[in-house]
């Protein structure tokens, strides 16, 4: 075996390997600063970042979320470009192409997680409603109690503690009542045909006037709107200045009770009384 000629081998090998390094000395310490001022700037994106997003989403959780991504985005960015300073475009093109593989299977797993946290994000920035808030969607009325990324809470009116995906309230119609300050409630009624249209109209009037002791109601407004023998329809609605859901509910009760009461005492309509059982 001869021994002398593997030394020399080794030797030559060890020698190529140190005058590489030597020649790539001054690219490695180029790369070296890169990736030291990216880490720098990536922390100064992410203040000015955080800042910016603040003011305009006003949600900590979406400027913390935006902030991070682009800290990141810059350190892959002074990554890549140190690669490329050490020449090794071949290990960038690799990197890039599983952290692509890697994305897409991720997507794939997790599509509802995504679609709640992006839709996040967009009702963050557009913002549809603010804590407080009294609102209707997926069929519940309620108050927003918190607002997350991936889903918002809201009590309920019957006191339910609802918890709902972002995806399912960015996707489908919104009512936020406590921006709703000047609702109207409408009523449709019937009358007999042998009824005086006019009279009948200044009772519906006076009726709903009654109800405006705290001036919550105004613009009353009433059209007859077809002919169905022997009965005469007609529509009214008035103004509620209130954004609360059960103040509408409440001055549409007292509406048709005041109404249909009017027309008692004017004999538009006879309302039976049940007997009393002895």
């Amino acid at each position: 075996m001869n021994f002398s000629h593997w030394t020399t081998l080794i030797v030559e090998k060890l020698e190529r390997w140190l005058t590489a390094s030597i020649k790539l000395l001054p690219n490695l310490t180029v790369a070296v600063i890169t990736v030291v001022a990216g880490y720098f700037v990536a922390k100064l994106v992410r203040r000015i970042a955080y800042k910016l997003t603040l003011k305009i989403s006003h949600s900590d959780s979406v400027s913390g979320v935006v902030s991070g991504i682009l800290q990141t985005l810059t350190m892959v960015i002074a990554a890549t470009i140190a690669l490329g300073v050490l020449n090794l475009d071949t290990v960038v093109s690799s990197l890039l192409a599983g952290v692509g593989i890697v994305g897409l299977a991720l997507g794939f797993a997790f599509q509802d997680l995504s679609s709640n946290f992006i839709s996040g994000l967009f009702m963050a920035f557009k913002r549809p409603f603010e804590i407080g808030d009294q609102v209707e969607t997926n069929a519940f009325i309620g108050t927003i109690h918190d607002i997350r990324l991936r889903d918002t809470t809201l009590y309920t009116t019957q006191g339910l503690h609802v918890i709902i995906p972002n995806k399912d309230i960015f996707q489908k119609p919104i009512i936020n009542y406590s921006r709703s300050e000047n609702r109207r409630v409408e009523l449709d009624f019937t009358v007999a045909n042998t009824t005086d249209l006019a009279f009948a109209e200044s009772v519906i009037r006076d009726a709903i006037k009654e109800l405006n002791s705290d001036s919550l109601v105004s613009e009353i407004e009433l059209y007859y709107t077809g002919i169905e023998d022997p009965k005469i329809k007609l529509k009214v609605s008035f103004k509620i200045e209130s954004a609360d859901p059960k103040e509408f509910m409440k001055q549409r009760h007292l509406a048709i009770r005041s109404i249909y009461k009017a027309f008692a005492d004017h004999q538009i309509i006879k309302v039976t009384v049940p007997e009393a059982h002895t």
